[in-house]
């Protein structure tokens, strides 16, 4: 009876372990599938080998970035997905990628930016804000992946010295270059007022605000007004579904080169 018993909890083991080098073999495939989705959009956009910044220099005053940015070529990957509404990036950290808006806010949670079907998901707009980056408030989503790609680093912003070193957000739309400065990071609740949508009252906007330094973890300096436009890229915590992590930020400037 022992021996059927050993031999019994050997068999289950056996079938426990298979089943989890099984799960993490399938896991690893679809994050290195969704890596090549990426950089296939990389080449595609032509942003696969910008140069590193150069060192400062000179009184002219260039951003680096925008300009490196401005030769976004949307129309290329448009010809793969037209739901491809721009281009995001944070420069010096994993984040660079398509931008996705399509009818739902679910599509994208589980397809890559050319539609294929993995956990690795898109960086998506929330489907009721307009694309032209008018709104008060624009939200993105992308997945906390554990390897650090799509918003995987964006809980890094716990830092001050992260934020240091990666203080702006880019958005590469049809209307151009648009650089917004983080200004809040900070975990917040699913019905959080950072999620309301028309947020047109002056009170409204002040609350936005006011609620967003207020529960930020790091101190930037940077207050925004009613009359700016502000970018919210959320994200999972890790900590089950009640909460999101959001890095924040303000718009500073757009480029049309």
């Amino acid at each position: 009876m022992k021996k059927k018993l050993y031999l019994l909890m050997t068999v289950s083991l056996i079938l426990a372990l298979s089943i989890s080098i099984t799960v993490v073999g399938v896991k690893m495939l679809d994050y290195r599938s969704g890596a090549e989705d990426y950089f296939d959009a990389q080449l595609a956009a032509g942003l696969a080998s910008i140069p590193e910044k150069p060192e400062e220099g000179g009184t002219e005053e260039i951003d680096y970035w925008a300009e490196a940015l401005a030769g976004t070529d949307l129309d290329s990957l448009r010809r793969v997905n037209e739901e491809v509404v721009g281009w995001i990036a944070i420069p010096g950290t994993e984040i660079s990628y398509p931008l996705l808006q399509t009818e739902d806010n679910e599509y994208y949670l589980n397809h890559t930016w050319n539609r294929d079907k993995s956990s690795v998901g898109s960086i998506f707009m929330e489907c009721q804000i307009k694309p032209d980056l008018h709104s008060f408030n624009t939200i993105l989503y992308g997945h906390k992946m554990r390897n650090g790609s799509m918003f995987g680093s964006l809980s890094n912003y716990e830092s001050a010295d992260y934020y240091r070193e990666h203080p702006s957000i880019y958005l590469v739309t049809d209307g151009g270059v648009y650089r917004y400065d983080i200004f809040a990071a900070h975990e917040v609740k699913i019905r959080s007022i950072v999620y309301r949508i028309n947020i047109n009252t002056r009170k409204r906007r002040n609350d936005f605000i006011d609620f967003c330094l207020e529960n930020s973890v790091i101190d930037t300096g940077i207050i925004p007004t009613v009359e700016d436009k502000i970018l919210t890229l959320s994200t999972c915590t890790g900590n089950g579904h009640a909460t999101r992590w959001v890095v924040q930020g303000v718009l500073y400037d757009q480029n049309d080169f």
